[in-house]
């Protein structure tokens, strides 16, 4: 891997070594001071010496600036730093979650679907409460509309609703937002 036998895969956007195509460099040594504008023959016989890569990381600059060091470490700790970026992202994102009720759900089966909607609205995520009608039971909306409401006064001081209930076929549906996040 070192003095010019590293290969980038074909995804990486650095030019290293011979892959360089210009005839002279602005170059950084790999202790990060100056060495100048100079040729790419001697710029790549400094990296040999080092037992160190040569990479392109300004190929827009005139002329393009070239840094000695060890690609594969650099690779490394970028694709560290891009793995907690996107951690730190993840932990920003509210995301939803649906629980399914139907209107002659029995007391025990309530409170299991009570149990969840609480556990995701203390996690901070949102969550859709389905209530979904089947058959005959369509008839039962003013049932619907009761549970929805009982749903709504369990989960006060933990969650507000978003969007008040409202029938999407054979299904109504209800939006509620953790009391932290309500409004954004």
């Amino acid at each position: 891997m070192r003095g010019g036998k590293f290969t980038p895969a074909p995804q990486d956007k650095e030019r290293i070594n011979e892959k360089i195509p210009h005839s002279e460099v602005r170059l950084i040594l790999d202790d990060g001071t100056q060495h100048g504008v100079c040729s790419m023959t001697e710029a790549r016989a400094l990296a040999d010496q080092a037992g160190l890569d040569l990479v392109e990381i300004a190929p827009t600059a005139k002329p393009p600036v070239c840094r000695v060091m060890d690609y594969s470490k650099f690779k490394f700790e970028k694709n560290k730093k891009d793995r907690e970026a996107r951690k730190k992202q993840r932990a920003n994102q509210v995301d939803t979650k649906e629980v399914k009720f139907r209107p002659k759900i029995e007391e025990h089966d309530y409170e299991v679907k009570m149990k969840n909607v609480k556990k995701f609205l203390s996690a901070g995520d949102k969550v859709k409460v389905v209530l979904r009608y089947r058959g005959r039971e369509m008839m039962f909306q003013e049932m619907g509309l009761q549970l929805l409401n009982r749903i709504k006064d369990d989960i006060e001081g933990l969650g507000t609703v978003d969007k008040k209930p409202e029938m999407q076929g054979r299904q109504q549906i209800m939006m509620v937002s953790p009391v932290n996040t309500a409004g954004n």
